[in-house]
């Protein structure tokens, strides 16, 4: 099975101890589709002002796990831009600036050819544009969101309609717990799993992941990553982890939720990998190989 991502493309600039980089490859879009290619084939569905260089996409589309397909460049607009600095302790980053441009303006359609995708994931952006997307996805079997503490404190009804219609979310521990009003997170993540069709998963950083589904909360730590150079993306590597496994082994119903376990694992893997250098760097000098044999060691960690 194929997955297909809506998501933003960005041009980056990142500060953190390990240096600097401008002008980066970066958006979620773009790091979920290059982490669930080394599982799955890829349908990428995004939009890119006129400005973007010729060759910026170049990773992407020399992937051959990744059909550009749904990109749209549009004309008079500028592509979505974000400078961000981390601190000595990297869990922690200013966003220094944000140019929405282009994702403050229409959503991209979804080519026809692509809306016979059965896994979807639609990464973060304003949820009046997921739900219009939702609504191009008719024939979804399995449909996941991400979402971010912006629209959970300004677009809190539209959120709660998205939600409704969806099967899963991925979100962090501190937008859990402001989306429930709770202080405990496992109370946080079972409410916002009833509030889904199947599951919810709540990232904690290095701290690792928690799924919820069926009413039981299943943690998972994460991977004892040494070599921290730059976290941006590492959510949405998660997810292109965690979807891209999904769509690869296709489970049904009654096997979702062991599915799910070993996915949350693969995501948890993958973005431990990512996050050892800036923008796509890792993940474009690895190859599923590397990603089985840290999973395996990951494994051995974590049986007892």
């Amino acid at each position: 099975m194929n997955v297909l991502v809506t998501g933003s493309i960005g041009i980056d600039t990142v500060e953190a101890p390990s240096g600097k980089v401008a002008d980066a490859l970066g958006g979620s879009s773009v790091y979920f589709s290059q982490a669930a290619s080394f599982f799955a084939p890829v349908r990428f569905v995004g939009v890119v002002g006129e400005d973007c260089p010729a060759d910026f996409l170049k990773p992407l589309r020399e992937n051959p796990n990744i059909d550009m397909g749904g990109l749209e460049i549009r004309a008079g607009s500028k592509t979505f831009r974000w400078h961000g600095r981390y601190h000595d302790d990297v869990n922690q980053r200013d966003t220094v600036s944000v140019e929405l441009n282009v994702l403050a303006e229409k959503g991209p359609t979804i080519p026809e050819n692509f809306r016979d995708s059965e896994y979807v994931f639609l990464a973060n952006t304003h949820p009046a544009l997921q739900l219009e997307l939702l609504g191009q996805c008719a024939a979804a079997k399995l449909i996941v969101a991400d979402t971010m503490d912006l629209w959970i404190e300004t677009e809190t009804a539209l959120l709660g309609e998205l939600l409704g219609n969806i099967d899963g979310v991925v979100l962090n521990d501190s937008e859990a717990l402001s989306l429930t009003g709770r202080n405990n997170v496992i109370q946080a993540g079972l409410e916002i799993a009833s509030r889904v069709k199947r599951f919810c998963v709540i990232k904690k950083g290095e701290h690792g992941a928690v799924l919820f589904i069926d009413g039981k909360a299943y943690p998972l730590p994460g991977y004892p990553a040494v070599n921290v150079v730059d976290p941006t993306g590492a959510g949405d590597c998660f997810a292109g982890g965690m979807m891209g496994h999904l769509a690869a082994t296709d489970p049904t119903p009654e096997k979702l939720c062991s599915a799910l376990r070993q996915a949350v694992a693969y995501g948890t893997v993958i973005a431990s990998l990512e996050l050892e250098a800036f923008s796509l760097d890792k993940l474009l000098t690895i190859t599923r190989k590397d990603i089985d044999k840290r999973f395996a060691e990951f494994t051995a960690l974590t049986r007892f």
